[in-house]
């Protein structure tokens, strides 16, 4: 009986000990499982925390160009208004430059009218000294335009004998006809010039060249006015002696030709400024 009975109780532990090996895998098992799921959602969670960062760092970044663009877009309508007030200022200037630009420019074309009419004045005077001049020699007479002025230069072979400030009776005729055209020339002034070489002027009672140019000068002024009426306050008697020579004087023939008296013939001031005040009321200017 006592046998049976140990054999009994070994049996049932037997069977209790299959048992609990039996559940014991089956919690192993489930161990297993849990700790792969455990090991999973360890990997997601470092997963989504490494997606925050990232999301955070974004946000800063996005944060930060949202500033960035406010300010700009604040300065941007600051420079929008700075812009309309240099805007306006600019307009304004723009407009009195052109203003400006228009005044000068009425001046202008109001000068380029007198100039113009100056122009054609003197080649009316050109083209009467040329009509009563034309039948003498070249070399010895020369009327020219330079600048807006009128120069008629004559040789002293025609005009007086060498050394002398004597007028020739054949150089009478010669400023008969110069005196004939600037009397019908009123408006003019015109002044009278000598010219000597460089050659020292030693005998009579003339000091040097420049009394010898001075005396020529004169005496072609009294000339035209005693002898032709020109008047007196339209002359100017002036000297240059050798200062102001057309040719070096190393030759004769260089020396011939700086040997001249010259009559600069001038528009009055005057009268050049009523022709700009003609100007200024010409409808077509104005």
């Amino acid at each position: 009986m006592k046998k049976l009975l140990l054999g009994s109780l070994g049996i049932m532990v037997l069977l209790s000990s299959c048992v609990s090996q039996k559940k014991y895998a089956e919690l192993e098992a489930k161990q297993k499982e849990t700790q792969d799921l455990l090991n999973s959602a360890t990997v997601k969670l470092n997963t989504c925390l490494e997606e925050k960062a990232t999301a955070t760092a974004r946000l800063n970044t996005l944060e930060d160009q949202n500033a960035f663009l406010k300010a700009n877009n604040q300065e941007l309508i600051n420079n929008m208004g700075n812009l309309t007030t240099l805007t306006t200022k600019g307009a304004e200037n723009l407009e009195k430059s052109l203003e400006s630009l228009q005044e000068k420019d009425l001046t202008i074309r109001k000068l380029q009218d007198a100039i113009t009419r100056r122009d054609s004045v003197n080649l009316s005077l050109v083209q009467s000294l040329k009509g009563v001049l034309g039948n003498l020699d070249d070399e010895d007479i020369e009327i020219s335009v330079e600048k807006g002025v009128v120069f008629v230069s004559i040789s002293d072979k025609l005009l007086f004998s060498s050394g002398s400030y004597n007028v020739t009776s054949a150089a009478k005729e010669v400023l008969g006809k110069v005196a004939k055209v600037v009397n019908n020339k009123p408006d003019f002034e015109f002044m009278v010039e000598g010219h000597t070489d460089n050659v020292p002027y030693r005998s009579g009672v003339l000091l040097d060249n420049w009394d010898l140019s001075a005396k020529r000068a004169t005496s072609i002024v009294r000339i035209l006015q005693n002898d032709f009426s020109v008047d007196p306050a339209r002359m100017t008697a002036a000297a240059r002696s050798y200062y102001v020579p057309l040719m070096s004087n190393d030759t004769a023939e260089n020396r011939a030709k700086n040997r001249r008296t010259r009559i600069v013939v001038l528009p009055k001031l005057d009268q050049f400024y009523s022709m700009i005040e003609e100007g200024m009321k010409d409808p077509e200017i104005n």
